[in-house]
Parts: C-alpha cells; structure tokens; sequence
C-alpha cells in the first residue's frame, strides 16, 4: 500500500505565496512521474504540474512563471512553490504519482486526500 500526504495550504491573500508538500510513503520501489492537480468544485480536476523523475518539468499555463514544482527523490517529496497567487487559484489541491511497489508489476497511480488552498481578495 501507498500513501501520499499533502500539507501547505491554507488561505493567503492575492499576490502572495504558498508552499504545498506532498510526500509518499509504503511499499515504494520506484516512483516515476508525481504531479500536482486542483479541483474548484462544480469543474473537473485539473492538471497544474508535473515533474518525471529525472527532473523535467511541465506546467499548465495558467500558472507558468508562477509556480514552481520541485522534487527530493531521497525523501519521495514533491512540492509545490505558488507565488503570485491569484483568486483563480483557490482550489483543492491533489498530488498524484505513479508508483512501482513490485518489480515486473506495472506502476499504479496513487492520490492524496488533498490540501485546500484559498486566496482572497
């Protein structure tokens, strides 16, 4: 069994910054890309960024130049800096990642249970 778990959010006033930790946990062998989601409700979840793990890095560009995704491979940590956040922005956010727990078993896809993050006004 896998566990991922978020922490950082919390609400922040527009133009400020925030910083999301997600860290995975259990049965690991291997840890391939691990990404960052939001959902505001009523919209489908939505992909922010995502980093492989050799380090490359991709992001949607509503937050390009703004967030920065980063990784530890040693501790299975990703985070998440969010700077200039906007209103738009606030959302649950959700890492993912894809982790091997057997070899020769195909990776499976493992979600946090999410960290709310609200920017005000």
């Amino acid at each position: 069994q896998v566990q991922l778990v978020e922490s950082g959010g919390g609400l922040v006033q527009a133009w400020g910054s925030l910083r999301l930790s997600c860290a995975a946990s259990g049965s690991i062998v291997s840890i391939g890309t691990m990404s960052w989601y939001r959902q505001d409700p009523g919209k489908e979840r939505e992909l922010v960024a995502a980093i492989t793990s050799i380090g490359k890095t991709s992001y949607a560009d509503p937050v390009k130049g703004r967030f920065t995704i980063s990784r530890v491979n040693a501790k299975n940590t990703i985070y998440l800096q969010m700077n200039s956040l906007k209103p738009e922005d606030t959302a649950v956010y959700y890492c993912n990642a894809s982790v091997t727990s057997r070899i020769g078993v195909p990776a499976l896809s493992y979600w946090g249970q999410g960290t709310k993050v609200t920017v005000s006004s």
